[in-house]
């Protein structure tokens, strides 16, 4: 197949790393308005820069990476190429908060469109992939999706009308962390701790916590009472989140991107 990216920003090009690494002999084309930084990512992981035109003639897949605000303008200075091949193409749109009803106007012509919202962890092979289908998607063009997604991490179907409050969580939540393993390591070092045995702590701390939740499928109240000894360390550390509001601001914090999300639509 030939696969091919138009924007190769930090989701755009984790994704061309996860589908260079599901589909090690297919052509990937990388196309992005600063050609040199598209260049870099080409050497790395065996790809052709081009321009935005050449992806739309010729991509079998064609990923979406620009930024929502972005979107009408780049769409329109392909939308006759679009219109006029006669084959077979899928349009993959990681566009935040842009519907697909909104995206099928917007190419101009009757195509299957898949809209994704992954999270930067799909460079690791560890993401998670959100994907509604527009209707006329046919099943084989779903497949191939997964087969060139194989290697992104989880890909989840979800109702379109709730992809934007889930990518609250699982696109925007890398960074809310991000800020929580740092905090941590700036605790661990304010005890004394180098700073690099602090954050390696904080983020294995994580990862074998969620790994720890997703495969007991516990609450994750009931795994944090596990470690809650009565009058020990850990729940006097729980208090002082709760001091500060700790699970009231990343409840804030999720809805405020879901607003955002929504805005940016």
């Amino acid at each position: 197949m030939i696969i091919g990216f138009i924007g190769t920003g930090n989701m755009g090009g984790a994704l061309a790393r996860a589908v260079r690494a599901a589909r090690p002999n297919d052509v990937l084309l990388l196309s992005d308005s600063s050609p040199e930084k598209a260049a870099v990512l080409a050497q790395e992981i065996g790809a052709d820069v081009v321009d935005n035109r050449t992806v739309a003639i010729n991509s079998d897949f064609i990923f979406l990476g620009v930024k929502p605000q972005m979107l009408q303008d780049m769409l329109s200075s392909i939308v006759g190429l679009l219109r006029s091949r006669s084959d077979s193409f899928t349009i993959i749109s990681m566009a935040a908060g842009v519907p697909i009803s909104r995206l099928k106007v917007l190419c101009g012509r009757p195509c299957p469109i898949i809209r994704i919202m992954p999270n930067t962890p799909v460079s690791v092979g560890e993401g998670a992939v959100l994907y509604a289908v527009s209707e006329g998607t046919s099943p084989e063009a779903v497949y191939k999706f997964g087969e060139i997604m194989a290697k992104a991490g989880k890909l989840m179907n979800i109702d379109e009308k709730l992809i934007d409050a889930a990518s609250a969580i699982s696109g925007c939540g890398p960074a809310f962390a991000d800020l929580f393993i740092e905090a941590l390591a700036d605790g661990g070092v304010a005890c004394g701790l180098p700073r690099s045995t602090a954050t390696a702590l904080a983020s294995q701390m994580l990862l074998g916590s969620a790994k720890l939740q997703l495969e007991t499928g516990k609450h994750p109240g009931e795994l944090k009472d596990a470690v809650c000894s009565p009058a020990g360390s850990t729940i006097e550390g729980v208090k002082a989140l709760e001091d500060g509001a700790f699970r009231s601001s990343v409840m804030n914090a999720v809805i405020s991107a879901y607003k955002r999300t929504k805005e940016l639509g």
